[in-house]
């Protein structure tokens, strides 16, 4: 059948019609003595284990009558020859070949009314047809539910990607390309997680309603709690309150939890994501950037086997050292006519408002970004380290111990776009309280990106923070590199997109 939401209007059958017969078939199913809606099924085996039971090649004609298994899933494919019927059963692991007989099948003519995309669980014994393909010659089979409408094209696919976001389980359901990418971000996360967990970090949880956003320059979302009369913001990042705990006494902690940030969305942003974020004590970021590259090598082994992968055309090769740039030194050596020190920003708004007109609404310290953007990342494709950021971005990061103006930051960037960012985190109270006050200022002219003033937060710096280094990794963006999806949406589940207008009342009548 062709995709639900792109029919063809000369389709001899509606949609509705279809619909109409579908719901007969159940009715005939039910007649002939099933339950409409079982409860369970006794599934002894997926489609993969017995592939793997019996891998090709095969020869014709084997019988294993000894070998009694239950399968359960979605029809894929029906060919109904009379007394023979052959079906493609699609599990959560991969597909197996039904052969069913009247001779044999209990129930035969009520299998005739079985249709593409029911589920079912079948039960038989293993079998290779006279072509070698390993299948299930099935003595009972039992209706799990009845699809009511057509799948999209076994053949063509679901390929409109606004129905992929939207309608996702059938994106799931027809597309084992998508299977694979969140197969693949589950076992990223569960590596992630005993990576950290096997150099004792402790995975923890932050609120995700926070009456101050902090921990980035982000515009947060705001939502009202109606037993406190008071409005919250969504986070935007982890790092405030995962550095309380350090506070607290606890020396390796990390979350991997959503973050909400009120911006817009392209290939690499979505304005609900997740990131790992974690602090450890004692450490500062050289520290963090060797745990990093261990990290992301053994990402690349886990997911791809190699260290090497391919990312829209182009080889990223996670088996050699990191490279290193600096953030100052890159921006001279790119930026076309920079022929002074950056940092100082007055110089820096004079050649850009004379070169980018467009970016005179931005605050000075955001030039140096856009520059960046513009020029040096493109350029970064296999992992590099970007070191040594200015102060003037880096609001949270303990100044560097040898460089006036810079701080101990980096930003790992794979592929042309960052993928992590890393502090020394700064720990002294009073200049902390002295940036975020900077920050106030800049909200109170007008910049609503730049840090509120989280007072609790100074506090418990008050109290004393230990030396650390701390980083956030976007699990999304990783996720995209390690299975060569260029939009961040064919990572998500669920992406957010703009809901779809539905007609009015009078709109339907005309």
């Amino acid at each position: 059948m062709s995709n639900p939401t792109t029919q063809p209007p000369d389709l001899e059958i509606s949609l509705h019609e279809q619909t109409i017969a579908r719901l007969k078939n159940a009715d005939a199913i039910v007649a002939a003595g099933f339950e409409r809606f079982p409860y369970s099924f006794n599934q002894t085996h997926h489609a993969e284990q017995l592939h793997k039971l019996h891998p090709a090649p095969l020869e014709p004609g084997q019988e294993w009558l000894a070998e009694k298994v239950s399968v359960a899933g979605r029809v894929m494919a029906w060919r109904d020859i009379g007394k023979l019927i052959f079906a493609s059963l699609q599990d959560e692991t991969g597909r197996i070949q039904l052969f069913m007989s009247k001779n044999e099948l209990e129930h035969f003519d009520a299998a005739k009314k079985i249709d593409l995309g029911d589920i079912v669980g079948v039960s038989g014994h293993l079998i290779t047809t006279k072509t070698g393909e390993l299948s299930i010659k099935a003595t009972s089979f039992t209706p799990l539910v009845k699809s009511l409408h057509p799948l999209p094209s076994d053949y063509y696919g679901l390929t409109d990607v606004e129905t992929r976001y939207r309608q996702r389980y059938l994106d799931l359901i027809v597309n084992p390309a998508s299977r694979a990418v969140f197969k693949a971000r589950s076992k990223t996360l569960r590596f992630i997680r005993n990576f950290y967990e096997a150099r004792d970090f402790m995975e923890v949880e932050g609120p995700t309603l926070q009456a101050i956003a902090g921990g980035t320059e982000a515009k947060p979302f705001k939502t009202h709690h109606n037993a406190l009369g008071h409005t919250f913001n969504l986070r935007i990042a982890l790092e405030l309150h995962l550095k309380r705990l350090l506070v607290g006494g606890f020396e390796r902690v990390f979350e991997i939890g959503r973050v909400y940030r009120n911006e817009g969305i392209d290939l690499t942003h979505n304005p609900e994501f997740t990131m790992l974020e974690l602090y450890w004590a004692y450490a500062d970021y050289r520290d963090m950037a060797r745990m990093t590259e261990d990290l992301f090598r053994g990402l690349a082994l886990e997911i791809s086997g190699g260290t090497k992968l391919e990312f829209e055309g182009q080889t990223l090769d996670f088996g050699a050292p990191f490279d290193e740039i600096d953030y100052v030194e890159g921006l001279k050596k790119h930026v076309p006519d920079l022929d002074f020190d950056p940092l100082e920003l007055s110089k820096l708004r004079a050649f850009c408002d004379a070169r980018y007109p467009q970016w005179k609404t931005l605050p000075d310290y955001k030039l140096l970004d856009k520059l960046f953007g513009e020029y040096v990342e493109p350029l970064l494709i296999n992992p590099t380290f970007v070191m040594d950021h200015p102060l003037a971005i880096s609001p949270l990061t303990k100044p560097h111990r040898l460089k006036p103006g810079l701080t101990e930051r980096f930003e790992l960037y794979v592929a042309g776009f960052e993928v992590a960012n890393a502090y020394s985190e700064l720990n002294d109270a009073s200049e902390q309280r002295a940036r975020f006050e900077a920050q106030s200022a800049r909200r109170d002219a007008g910049d609503d990106e730049a840090h509120e003033q989280d007072e609790d937060f100074l506090v418990s710096l008050e109290y004393g923070m230990p030396p650390a280094a701390g980083i956030g990794i976007g699990i999304d963006r990783l996720v995209m590199l390690l299975t060569n999806r260029v939009s961040i949406r064919d990572v998500l589940l669920f992406p957010l997109l703009k809901p779809e207008k539905t007609a009015t009342s009078s709109e339907e009548q005309a």
